[in-house]
């Protein structure tokens, strides 16, 4: 490795899924973004050598797969954290600011995922590209759409704000197209031979004279002029590249599928760092200082710099290189690997390599099939990993509708007309495909078995990162899902289903939202804990032996979470210490405690029994912490409404929940119209358990199911008509739906009283979904069988 090679600088782990986008605004500052749904800062700490800290600076319920920053700006000194992903919302932060604290703006528009995004180098304004086919222009400071960039026909993966006048995005379609910043379409580039998937302005220093390069699915950085002209290749990446960004030397740097990230000089690789990962999604540089950031599938987001004193410390370099060597490649990667034909591990003293990053394969010595790329600068094989039979991710995909999966299915529905197309991913859980697929296609749910079961036989059971069963806690309506680009197949099984709408109706099962990384939770307690004890607060602050406690709760509660305890003496203490954070501390550093209750609610029946010194339940608790009453803190309400909602995980807490409905019902209220999307499918989901409990044979006779029920679908009615968000419809409408089941006199009340259908209506106009079709239509059936 030569002197000027890019070496590890840190290691930043604490994402708890894939890294999907990372920013490196100056050297003291990283931000990244993840499919944990939250977006983290990292702050240097110390510089030799580096160390940094990470807080999370917003915390979403799905998925976010792109990030831009604002540079400082009137109005903005410390500039703006910009993100967007699956529920299609583009949120914009000032940096340091809690999650509990209310965005700068929260920009919507877009239909679908919002995958690119893109800041003007003046400030002025944010581009974004959605898989909906469609770039959005917004103007910062009036937070308002500008224009609507049309005419492409995908998923517009990738979208550079190239200067004030011009925009450039990639698409889908394969197609460059160049617009003004006020939307004017200007021309299109053809060249792509696949989907683009990154653009990057190119350097003046560079010598093609290129003003920006673009990449994606055929592996390829191609340079170009604005008017069209291609003036370069780049060839090296084995796989889909994934991001492009230029360093401040006029060099180039690219990430992708084939786990690496590299650095070109002129039109030459001169660097290639690979990762023990799949996919490495994203990648940026600091202007300020030449550094680079990675983010990849392995959860972890990477620093390096070819700067002997902003490097890590030996051993951790050593061990960053140890693991690319212990790391495991699906021979799918790369292709067919015939033992018999490979040369011994003797090859390796006896050639050298073409090029920076040619990989070969070897036979080892114990008869495994190692992976060995060549470094240029080090003039020698490095070992990358070992080639395996198990499937994972390839570099062979198939793209539909703008997504890459491992497979794409014909399903023949019926004789003479053409099949339907089932995409899946190995990361998928094959009944969640399954469900997804059959009410996108209006099928009958009677054939979920039959289509989970086709999906495993058809992969050969092959999964990737979790088991055939969904996760302890998973949410049956999809928004904890997981999605991974794979290897596709060319083979096309067919299967063959008749064909009729599912039902939704009526819901019977309870919903719960039981997943969390508990040690960071943990960790944020002791740390606001410790400003507690600086700020003053003697009668707030936990001491050691609870600290102790909470530390002691952390194992079991996972363990009952999972499904693997039944009971444990620590989770008593543990209630009691959570109940006495919510009661005690300030309403600023509220929010772990918070997170914790809700999963106590859902993990123990000790959350429902306790009681308070003056007999208060936690509901009691929770109405005298003014949790409620602070509207600036939604993130607060929303995890007290998500304990109330995991309550019906357990019998007493459904007893308590029931008998308490008029209180939690007061207290929830005021909050179902908030603008906070997270907290409105909080409170849509409390809705649909108390919608399942009182149709229930234990209730469903009773008046006061009728009377709650009544109370209830008032409200949901009011939610459906206000809120755009295609999950809160959803979640409303089911509940709303399910109520119906009390009686004729709701169904009446329904529809003269509560005006459900103008609410249908409604909800068919904000959600063109054929989710949301399929139960507005179920509902109209049996509002239609009242009369």
């Amino acid at each position: 490795m030569s002197s000027s090679d890019f070496k590890l600088s840190a290691s930043l782990e604490e994402h708890e899924d894939d890294v999907r986008g990372v920013e490196f605004p100056h050297p003291k500052l990283v931000v990244s973004v993840s499919r944990d749904a939250t977006v983290r800062e990292w702050k240097l700490l110390e510089p030799e050598p580096p160390r940094y800290d990470c807080s999370i600076t917003s915390h979403g319920s799905s998925f976010v797969n792109a990030v831009a920053f604002c540079p400082p700006i009137k109005g903005y000194p410390d500039g703006l954290i910009i993100s967007g992903g699956k529920d299609t919302i583009i949120e914009v932060r000032e940096p340091g600011r809690e999650p509990d604290q209310d965005a700068e703006a929260l920009l919507r528009g877009h239909a679908h995922n919002v995958c690119a995004l893109d800041v003007s180098q003046d400030g002025t304004y944010v581009v974004s590209g959605s898989w909906d086919s469609s770039a959005r222009v917004w103007r910062v400071g009036k937070w308002e759409c500008d224009a609507v960039l049309e005419g492409h026909q995908g998923s517009v993966w990738a979208v550079l704000a190239y200067d004030k006048d011009t925009i450039i995005t990639g698409c889908a379609d394969q197609i460059i197209r160049i617009y003004t910043s006020t939307g004017k379409f200007l021309h299109t580039i053809k060249g792509s031979t696949d989907v683009v998937r990154a653009l990057c302005r190119v350097s003046p220093k560079h010598p093609s004279e290129a003003d920006f390069a673009s990449a994606g699915n055929d592996g390829v950085i191609r340079l170009w002029r604005l008017n069209g002209k291609q003036v370069g290749e780049l060839h090296g990446h084995e796989s889909f590249i994934y991001s492009l960004t230029s360093l401040p030397t006029g060099e180039l740097v690219s990430s992708g599928e084939d786990r690496t990230v590299r650095i070109w000089s002129n039109n030459e690789c001169v660097q290639t760092i690979t990762h023990p990962a799949i996919s490495v999604w994203g990648v940026a540089a600091c202007s300020e200082n030449g550094d680079i950031v990675s983010g990849a599938s392995d959860k972890k987001v990477r620093v390096f710099s070819r700067v002997k004193a902003r490097q890590a410390a030996p051993d951790v370099i050593q061990a960053f290189e140890d693991s690319v060597k212990g790391s495991s490649i699906p021979k799918q990667q790369v292709g067919d690997v015939q033992k018999d034909k490979l040369a011994g591990p003797e090859f390796l003293q006896q050639k050298s390599g073409t090029k920076e990053g040619q990989v070969i394969m070897i036979k080892e010595d114990d008869g495994s099939v190692g992976a060995y790329q060549w470094s240029q600068g080090n003039q020698s094989w490095m070992s990358v990993g070992t080639v395996v039979d198990a499937v994972g991710s390839s570099g062979k995909k198939t793209d539909y509708f703008g997504k890459d999966y491992d497979y794409v299915f014909d399903v023949d529905i019926e004789d003479g007309k053409p099949p339907l197309k089932l995409p899946y991913n190995l990361s998928q859980n094959p009944y969640e495909a399954a469900t997804k697929f059959i009410q996108d296609n209006e099928l009958p749910m009677t054939y979920l078995d039959q289509v989970a079961n086709f999906i495993t036989s058809n992969t050969q059971g092959a999964t990737l990162g979790q088991s055939s069963q969904a996760p302890a806690g998973s949410d049956p309506y999809g928004t904890e899902s997981r999605y991974r680009p794979g290897e596709s197949t060319s083979n096309t099984p067919t299967s063959s289903l008749p064909t009729s709408r599912p039902k939704v109706l009526p819901q019977t099962s309870y919903l719960s939202i039981k997943t969390a990384n508990l040690r960071t939770i943990r960790k944020k307690i002791e740390e606001l804990n410790e400003q507690l004890t600086n700020e003053g607060y003697r009668d707030a602050v936990l001491n050691n032996s609870q600290l102790a406690a909470l530390e002691a709760m952390i194992k079991p509660l996972e363990q009952s979470l999972a499904g693997t305890l039944s009971g444990d003496t620590s989770l008593q203490s543990g209630v009691d210490l959570v109940m006495q954070m919510v009661a005690t501390w300030p309403a600023g550093q509220q929010l772990p405690a918070l997170d914790l209750l809700r999963l106590l609610t859902a993990a123990t029946a000790a959350a429902t029994a306790y009681r308070s010194s003056e007999g208060g339940t936690l509901i009691d608790v929770l109405e005298g912490s003014k949790v409620f009453e602070d509207p600036d803190r939604p993130n607060n309400i929303m995890l007290a409404v998500r304990a109330f909602s995991n309550l019906f995980e357990t019998s007493e807490g459904r007893t308590l929940a029931e008998e308490s409905f008029d209180k939690i019902h007061t207290l929830v209220k005021s909050s179902a119209n908030n603008s906070n999307r997270n907290l409105t499918i909080a409170v849509t989901t409390l809705y649909v358990n108390y919608a399942v409990l009182y149709t229930s044979s234990a209730y469903s006779s009773e008046q006061r199911s009728m009377d709650r029920g009544l109370t209830l679908v008032d409200d949901l009615s009011s939610i459906i008509r206000s809120t755009v968000d295609s999950e809160a419809v959803y979640r409303g409408l089911v509940a709303a739906g399910t109520l119906l089941g009390v009686g004729e006199e709701l169904q009446m009340a329904a529809k003269e009283i509560y005006d459900l259908e103008g609410a249908l209506k409604k909800a068919e106009q904000a959600v063109k979904e054929p989710r949301i079709k399929g139960v507005v239509g179920e509902i109209r059936g049996l509002l239609k069988g009242s009369e």
